[in-house]
């Protein structure tokens, strides 16, 4: 069985400021990245993710963007001391009839193992985390991961 999830949510703001949030790694470093995003996602690029919470910048590969619909990327599993391998992560932007947009997020390529199931299970926590925390910055201008896992 392939392991495979997705989380979506809608933001209140149009799909063009929502890819631009995902895509502008200023953006991405005042939200998500807790400790900085360097890069901006466009494709064949590989960028840098860099989080307290793991600390150590991470490299990700950029594979596809098609602006304001899709971003593909590919980035390492967390296996511990597993044979490393990547997974692939899939950002889908869907304006909607009342101006928001739908922003789903899947995630897959894990082995079907122990610490596979472990690894997509806390990907899964961090990619619904990521988009709580891309609604409070876009529409607020809230941080809401400050302080969170410092």
């Amino acid at each position: 069985m392939a392991l495979q999830f997705s989380v979506s949510g809608r933001i209140a703001k149009p799909v063009h400021d929502v890819f631009e949030a995902i895509a502008d790694p200023a953006q991405l470093s005042h939200y998500f990245t807790t400790n900085g995003a360097r890069g901006r996602m466009e494709s064949g690029a590989t960028v840098t993710w860099d989080f307290h919470d793991f600390p150590g910048a991470f490299p990700v590969q950029i594979v596809e963007v098609v602006p304001d619909e899709r971003i593909v990327l590919q980035w390492a599993a967390a296996v511990g001391d597993g044979e490393p391998y990547d997974t692939t992560v899939t950002f889908e932007l869907t304006a909607l009839d009342d101006g928001r947009t739908l922003v789903t997020i899947t995630e897959e390529g894990w082995r079907d193992d122990e610490s596979g199931r472990r690894a997509s299970y806390g990907n899964c926590e961090g990619w619904t985390g990521m988009l709580c925390a891309l609604r409070m910055w876009i529409e607020h201008g809230i941080v809401l991961r400050d302080g969170f896992y410092r």
